[in-house]
């Protein structure tokens, strides 16, 4: 990778001239085909990646078995990167989508690197890590959101579907017109068109036992919709408090992190300075 090439990469975008040749000569080259596959979530990490050209797709695995899609990522990003903060496993897989040529830095050439006078690379690294954080946050949420809005569909009856009908009828503008229309026109009927032989003359007992009845039989609908509802509410809540719970460990990982970082360039420092007396 040449140093122009480098610039484009937001990370290191900022480097002078002989920080980024430095970091030229760490970098090793490597060529992938399409559907490669660079690493899995639990595979030890030791590694980032930069693409020169080409795309990957970063995915996890899904609680009921499916992969999702995290981000596809292009020319000028990076990813692996958490494994260069602490060495641990990799949190997610990431396979070639696009026939590419990616930069390889190695753990302990990053290291290397920062302890040369480059710590603002290491920051702009935990910035980044936080904005994909917040892209797989919101990612999760609309996932989830929709999966729960499928499985309730999925497990309606025909009854249940007959009361959300009546429910969203009974609640609107449209049946009170028609109310108030129908009871119009039966009082119009049984006062003036059969003002002698009605068939519900006034006080029009059959059409107060009618809306008696109905009265009877909506509520008790209106009630079992709006209890499903209540219920699709209470798992939607479930849901965000699980995203939620999930962010804030994904934040105290990403501190712990950071303090591995740290306490591994204070070794560095102290061994270089030993090298030196």
């Amino acid at each position: 990778m040449t140093i122009d090439d480098l610039r484009q990469v937001p990370l290191f975008e900022s480097l002078d001239d002989e920080a980024a040749k430095q970091l030229c000569e760490l970098l090793e080259t490597l060529d992938c085909e399409v559907q490669k596959v660079l690493f899995r979530a639990g595979d030890a990490g030791d590694a980032m990646y930069i693409i020169e050209r080409g795309k990957v797709r970063i995915s996890v695995q899904a609680t009921d078995g499916r992969e999702l899609t995290l981000t596809e990522l292009g020319r000028g990003d990076f990813f692996g990167e958490m494994a260069l903060l602490d060495g641990q496993r990799r949190s997610a897989s990431a396979v070639v989508a696009e026939e590419a040529r990616l930069a390889v830095l190695s753990r302990e050439h990053f290291l290397s690197f920062i302890m040369g006078g480059n710590p603002g690379v290491a920051l702009e690294m935990l910035t980044d890590l936080a904005n994909r954080l917040r892209r797989t946050d919101e990612l999760l949420r609309h996932s989830t959101t929709r999966n729960v809005n499928e499985e309730e569909a999925a497990r309606l009856t025909l009854a249940d579907r007959a009361a959300d009908i009546i429910a969203v009828f009974g609640g609107s503008w449209k049946f009170i017109f028609a109310a108030v229309l129908f009871f119009n026109v039966w009082v119009l009927i049984n006062t003036w068109l059969l003002a002698k032989g009605g068939f519900d003359p006034y006080p029009y007992l059959l059409l107060s036992t009618a809306i008696n009845m109905l009265a009877v039989l909506q509520a008790p609908i209106i009630l079992m919709s709006q209890n499903r509802q209540a219920h699709k509410d209470r798992l939607r809540s479930e849901i965000d408090y699980q995203v939620n719970l999930k962010n804030e460990l994904a934040l105290n990982e990403i501190l712990q992190r950071l303090k591995t970082l740290e306490r591994d360039c204070l070794r560095l420092t102290s061994e270089k300075r030993r090298d030196r007396e």
